[in-house]
């Protein structure tokens, strides 16, 4: 019997670090990453068909959030400053991701391929729900600086502060009213927070 190597390689999202240019009071792997845009995402297309009168597809997004960026099983986790530091390099890692995608594709046997291929490159009918995980993305980096700003790290504010700008010229209202209403119990303790 043929085996499939696929889901061994996204159990490796547990061991690709984020923030590796950056000393972090709390270290965060891809795995948590991914799993907190997924929740995010999901918010936001909620949030989108609820306050907003639009028609998301809340779990297709949540879906692309949870594999959004397993391309970096392969790549290792492309520091921000180096992936964007100009056009070229940008396209060059943009292709880097797609043939990444590819390689991972091939672990899974031809009859399953073609439903993640959905997942790994959502079409153009998930336009509008791959900007909310985009948005996603950045929510959960937001959230990353605040937690360490919190924990006396002085290292991500920098990041904080361009995060935010970067968030707010994203131009999605889901963003912005996650912001308002979600973002500053991050700022509380737990005691705070719960009921």
């Amino acid at each position: 019997m043929e085996t499939y190597g696929f889901f061994a390689m996204m159990a490796r999202l547990k061991w690709i670090d984020r923030w590796s240019l950056m000393r972090n009071s709390a270290d965060e792997n891809l795995s948590q990453h991914s799993l907190e845009v997924a929740m995010i995402a999901h918010a936001l297309c909620v949030i989108g068909n609820e306050r907003l009168g639009k028609n998301l597809d809340a779990d297709r997004a949540a879906v692309i959030g949870m594999y959004h960026d397993v391309s970096e099983i392969l790549t290792g986790d492309m520091p921000t400053p180096v992936k964007y530091f100009n056009r070229q390099i940008q396209s060059a890692y943009k292709d880097i991701e797609r043939d990444a995608n590819a390689r991972l594709l091939t672990l899974l046997p031809q009859d399953l391929r073609e439903q993640f291929t959905r997942v790994l490159e959502p079409g153009d009918q998930y336009s509008r729900e791959k900007c909310l995980v985009k948005g996603a993305d950045k929510l959960s980096a937001y959230i990353k600086c605040i937690e360490e700003r919190k924990a006396g790290n002085r290292e991500f504010e920098h990041a904080e502060r361009s995060t935010l700008e970067a968030l707010h010229q994203l131009e999605l209202e889901e963003v912005e009213i996650f912001l308002r209403e979600f973002v500053p119990p991050y700022e509380q303790t737990l005691d705070e927070i719960r009921p």
